[in-house]
């Protein structure tokens, strides 16, 4: 289990490196021709570059800040006036040949930075009396305080601090494992995590000073991640991978539970849920775990396989994991594809908002933040996957953009509605896994 472990924990490092993103302090106007509300917006990547795009294709913006020495740009976190941005930016990678991952990559400089969309000013935060070179980010509190993934050479621990990086104070401890897929409740009290650990994967519920911690489930067959907030708190859901009969986590069942573990259930059976997305060519291949969102119609949105599928990324159990994504390439043993589905906890109805068929593989959705849309990407076998938006209920299903270059688009995220951010709008996207050849 250990190494499967530092498996999953390497990928979520290594994610920050090709998710370059270049900004451009130029504005992306929400506002719609007719004069009517604006616009929902979001974030999404390709190339090493970050973009903002309308829900509607329009004011598509790639960003380029132009600070020295900084190779890549991720955003992580939004200030509740929702148009200021936290980004995190990394120096050149410390390892590399000769040079190994587990023992440099942490060495790696990064850097928490404020962005104003409207004014286009960039100021470095979280830089008082710094702990280590390497901060991986984390979600807001409030405007004042965040919690901050950091990470060394034995591990990594959450320190709540304020913003500019001063009154740090453990929120994990050393030796609790491996942190990350924070979550703050929608009433801003309480966080959900999981902790990567020799035992498992396991997922915890804290108050938002660490104190007070709940054991919400733990099971060495089981590796449990991402846990979410329903839109009410009362709730928690997140992936469930059997990850001994699935080394590579393809796939996951949805697990949900109260906050302190009682009432659980499965509202996927047989791993339905494409938990590891991966796609793309021999030469340009990437991927990352999954995460499941909340709807405004109280389902669970996520993408699910067709009976039967098989990827054709076929990842290799027997073989030593020196890239992180240690796969090989066969399309002729790939079959079925996946489908952007919702699925009722009520009575684990599920409905189908695309069915692209066979050879086919749609992933990372997300519902706007006023419901009405529901962006996601789409990748045939072999290919780099577009940008798509459809209906909150699946119609209207469009293509956006294939990114830069038509090279490919992914992580979509949507900005918060301005003023109306709730604690649960911070959930923490630690570094999303992605690894680019």
């Amino acid at each position: 289990m250990i190494a499967e472990l530092n498996r999953r924990r390497f990928l979520t490092l290594a994610a920050l490196a090709p998710l370059a993103l270049s900004c451009s302090a130029r504005r992306t106007d929400p506002r719609p021709r007719d004069g009517n509300r604006p616009l929902a917006r979001f974030f999404f990547t390709s190339q090493g570059r970050t973009a903002m795009m309308n829900s509607d294709g329009s004011g598509l913006r790639y960003f380029d800040f132009q600070i020295p020495e900084q190779v890549t740009w991720q955003p992580f976190a939004f200030l509740g006036d929702g148009r200021r941005v936290l980004f995190l930016s990394m120096e050149a990678r410390r390892d590399g040949p000769g040079k190994p991952f587990a023992e440099y990559y942490h060495q790696t400089p990064t850097h928490i930075w404020i962005h104003d969309l409207d004014q286009g000013t960039l100021t470095e935060v979280a830089n008082r009396n710094r702990l280590a070179p390497f901060y991986g980010g984390g979600p807001l509190i409030n405007d004042h305080r965040l919690l901050m993934q950091v990470v060394r050479r034995d591990g990594a621990q959450i320190f709540s601090m304020n913003l500019d990086g001063s009154d740090a104070q453990e929120f994990t401890h050393e030796g609790d494992g491996f942190p990350y897929g924070l979550s703050v409740s929608p009433d801003g009290r309480r966080v959900a995590f999981h902790l990567a650990t020799s035992s498992g994967y396991q997922v915890w519920v804290s108050d938002v000073d660490g104190r007070n911690r709940v054991q919400v489930v733990a099971d060495p067959e089981h590796l449990y991640f991402g846990p979410k907030w329903a839109s009410d708190g009362a709730w928690l859901f997140f992936h469930d991978c059997w990850h001994r009969k699935d080394p590579g986590h393809d796939w996951a069942d949805i697990y949900l539970c109260r906050p302190d573990g009682s009432e659980a259930r499965r509202l996927t059976q047989g791993q339905a849920a494409w938990f590891g997305a991966t796609y793309g060519s021999p030469q340009h291949h990437s991927g990352g775990s999954e995460t499941l969102y909340w709807t405004q119609d109280g389902q669970v949105l996520g993408s699910h396989r067709l009976p039967g599928a098989k990827v054709p990324w076929e990842f290799q159990a027997q073989r030593p994991d020196t890239d992180h994504f240690n796969r090989d390439y066969k399309p002729e043993s790939a079959r079925g594809g996946t489908e952007i589905c919702k699925v009722n906890p009520r009575d684990r109805s599920v409905t189908r908002l695309t069915q692209p068929g066979a050879g086919v593989w749609d992933f990372r959705a997300s519902e706007s933040p006023d419901g009405q849309h529901v962006v996601f990407c789409r990748a045939s076998t072999g290919e780099a996957p577009a940008l798509w938006m459809m209906g909150a209920d699946g119609t209207n299903a469009r293509l956006l953009t294939r990114g830069f270059e038509d090279k490919g688009a992914d992580h979509p995220r949507w900005l918060p509605i301005p003023n109306a951010i709730s604690p649960a709008d911070q959930s923490a996207q630690q570094p999303r896994t992605r690894n680019d050849k």
